[in-house]
């Protein structure tokens, strides 16, 4: 197995890692906040790093492989559903953008499984870029909101993050079902599921 597929499966073996740490104030209330807030930011910023080397070491290195281009999307999908399923649990995230963001990411792993069959791969679109960023922005600033509840954060601060964090899931999961609708629409124009036998 080359380096890029080692660091994806470091980012699986990672997300249920995560989910324990991120309840770990739950577990135990009496938690120092800087080792907790420290774990999170931590355990987040590695995850997000070894997803954007993976992919930069593969291409520079011309060590793309099936099993890559299966392996990286699918723990794109189980890292993001397991922040967000943290962040929904506790009231951070809006349970309609987590349904609809749910349910894009499982309609994109089937669309692409079809895509596969026919040996064409689609380019990603400008919604699927924002939605990237936004799946990433909208984590830091629920995990942000989690560390400053832990240290009991009060104040203005506080009010803001409780009026933008709807705002920024809802952007970021309107991204994703536009990015996936567009997505969609090409496959369709450029008729490349035609020849599937139905």
């Amino acid at each position: 197995m080359n380096l890029p597929n080692k660091l994806t499966i470091t980012r699986l073996v990672m997300a249920p890692l995560f989910f324990a740490v991120f309840f770990l104030r739950n577990l135990f209330p009496s938690i120092c906040p800087c080792i907790y807030g420290a774990l999170l930011v931590i355990m987040y910023v590695v995850m997000e790093f070894t997803d954007l080397l993976d992919g930069k070491i593969a291409r520079s290195r011309k060590l793309v492989t099936d099993l890559g281009k299966v392996l990286d999307p699918f723990a794109d999908v189980i890292c993001h559903l397991t922040f967000f399923t943290c962040l929904l649990s506790v009231g951070i995230m809006p349970v309609w953008a987590f349904v609809l963001i749910l349910w894009r990411e499982f309609a994109q792993s089937f669309t692409r499984m079809l895509m596969m069959g026919t040996g064409k791969a689609m380019a990603a679109n400008i919604f699927g870029k924002a939605k990237t960023c936004l799946y990433a922005f909208s984590c830091i600033c629920g995990f942000t909101y989690r560390i400053l509840c832990a240290f009991a954060v009060e104040g203005r601060i506080m009010s803001i993050f409780q009026v933008a964090l709807p705002v920024i899931f809802a952007l970021a999961a309107i991204s994703s079902v536009l990015s996936y609708v567009i997505y969609v629409r090409e496959i369709v124009r450029s008729k490349a599921l035609s020849g599937m036998t139905r």
